[in-house]
């Protein structure tokens, strides 16, 4: 299980911002599903991909916060973890992704106590 820390930090994050932004801009309950060894994808069987879906027909916006911001990071945290990530429509509302493969070197990502609360901090 060790070795697997840092996917499973890096999971937990992933999960996280996606889940509140679909519930802070939806309103709504979000529905997450989690696939392990993706033969699909460009990794193969390495991959885990994380889906979360909301009843929002409106595409995720990435936004670019500034220093002071408490809020705007989640899709720029996910964009810098995942190896991959889209969105697609689906039914009423939409189906937001990311991938990542076991097979490369992860991020490990600290919470650091900042000065609106805890921010990530890339080592």
């Amino acid at each position: 299980m060790r070795d697997d820390e840092p996917l499973a930090e890096t999971l937990i994050l992933l999960i996280s911002e996606l889940v509140t932004n679909a519930v802070v801009h939806t309103g709504c309950p979000a529905v997450l599903r989690m696939l392990f060894g993706l033969s699909g994808s460009p990794a193969g069987a390495g991959t885990v991909r994380v889906e979360v879906a909301d009843a929002s027909c409106r595409p995720p916006q990435q936004r670019h916060a500034r220093g002071e911001d408490t809020g705007g990071r989640g899709l720029e945290l996910v964009d810098g973890l995942a190896d991959r990530w889209g969105w697609q429509p689906e039914g009423a509302g939409k189906r937001i992704w990311c991938e990542v493969d076991r097979s490369v070197p992860l991020i490990q990502v600290q919470l650091q106590p900042g000065a609106h609360g805890a921010e990530p901090a890339v080592p």
